[in-house]
């Protein structure tokens, strides 16, 4: 077996879930494991986000629950966007939460309801999910009542939520979240107005959660949180959150290397000096953005930041150890802790101008994980 691997504290997503969901309450918690639960794995994810607490499930995708209803979780899922005509049926049978904002989509959804004998006694869960501002998904506020009201007047379908999404949540002093939030109210007081009960309003994402009382509402949908990241560097330590997955390997291969050799693809890192190279066997195909080495990326070995030697390829890493010895066989870590020296994902993301989501979102399925204080 290659020796790679993802290590995924479940222990710590039930503690970042618990601080989260103390620090919003009253709110209730929802917990989102879209994306593979953002790399580190929807199933275990979820089943430890339950365990510390939370009430409710979120994914991107109606597969994305069918695969929590395989493996046995009934919690209550909620697709968090407007499934595909084609999804629908699939949606109704898993007995996923519908999220809507189109007439297509409940019309749609109200015949799947049919198709599947679904009635008051037992309808389908849907969720209206109103556009504020980011402009991505979601009805106009203008049209926000007329939707609700033909949720409402389909036997079948249950009216449980209306939600928004917060576009710039992750910045504090952003003026643009209260206006949102000033939004939402008014679609509320809107649907309030014209007699439509809406049993559970949300618009906290994790950032939102943190920062914004306002926005926490009856529900926080957090993501990024429960797998121990921040969602902006402005952000942290509001919560103390521990980072649940750690990237690991072990060295395949040692050379010495002559002053100004090159070295890796370009041959563009030459070292000063006669050097140690040791070999790491992943690369770009594992999530390792091709550019870290030259943005100043480092990987621990021996406790010590040691710079990653040229260029990412596809499968390897070469690492730079100067004349500390190393040898096939020692312990990398490239996201995590070793001896006193730690690299998170928010530092990858630093050195390459993005955000950690991405970074652990994009740690290839083909790296085993494996899971540490499995509930």
């Amino acid at each position: 077996m290659r020796p790679v691997w993802a290590e995924v504290d479940l222990g710590a997503i039930s503690a970042n879930v618990a601080a989260l969901r103390d620090h919003a309450a009253p709110a209730a918690m929802c917990a989102v494991v879209k994306a593979d639960g953002y790399g580190h794995g929807a199933v275990p994810v979820a089943r430890a986000a339950l365990a510390g607490g939370a009430d409710v499930l979120a994914v991107a995708l109606v597969a994305e629950g069918v695969e929590l209803r395989e493996a046995g979780i009934g919690a209550v899922v909620m697709v968090l966007s407007q499934a595909s005509a084609d999804e629908i049926d699939t949606l109704v049978a898993a007995d996923l939460d519908a999220t809507v904002y189109t007439a297509d989509g409940v019309g749609g959804l109200a015949d799947a309801a049919a198709r599947a004998g679904r009635t008051a006694e037992r309808p389908v869960r849907v969720h209206l999910k109103v556009d504020t501002g980011m402009h991505r998904v979601g009805v106009q506020p203008r049209d926000a009542v007329a939707l609700a009201q033909q949720v409402v007047d389909e036997p079948a379908l249950e009216l449980c939520s209306v939600f928004t999404h917060c576009a710039v949540a992750d910045e504090p002093g952003n003026p643009f979240t209260a206006k949102q939030l000033q939004g939402f109210d008014r679609v509320l007081a809107d649907l309030a107005d014209a007699g439509i009960d809406v049993p559970c309003t949300h618009a906290a994402n994790t950032a939102a959660a943190l920062d914004h009382p306002s926005a926490r509402r009856d529900l926080v949908r957090c993501g990024i949180g429960i797998y121990g990241l921040d969602p902006a560097p402005a952000l942290a330590g509001r919560v103390d959150l521990v980072p649940a997955l750690s990237l690991h390997a072990r060295v395949s291969h040692v050379k010495r290397v002559a002053a100004g050799e090159g070295i890796s693809y370009g041959l563009r890192y030459r070292p000063a000096v006669e050097t140690t190279i040791a070999t790491v066997p992943l690369g770009y195909a594992d999530g390792l953005p091709r550019r870290l080495g030259s943005n100043g990326g480092t990987v621990l070995i021996g406790g010590t930041p040691r710079p990653i030697a040229g260029s990412v390829t596809m499968d390897q890493i070469l690492v730079d150890c100067g004349d500390d010895p190393v040898e096939v066989g020692d312990p990398v870590v490239l996201i995590g802790r070793q001896g006193s020296a730690r690299i998170g994902a928010e530092d990858w993301a630093g050195m390459l101008g993005t955000i950690s989501y991405e970074i652990v979102c994009g740690i290839s399925p083909r790296v085993p994980r494996r899971y540490l204080e499995e509930p």
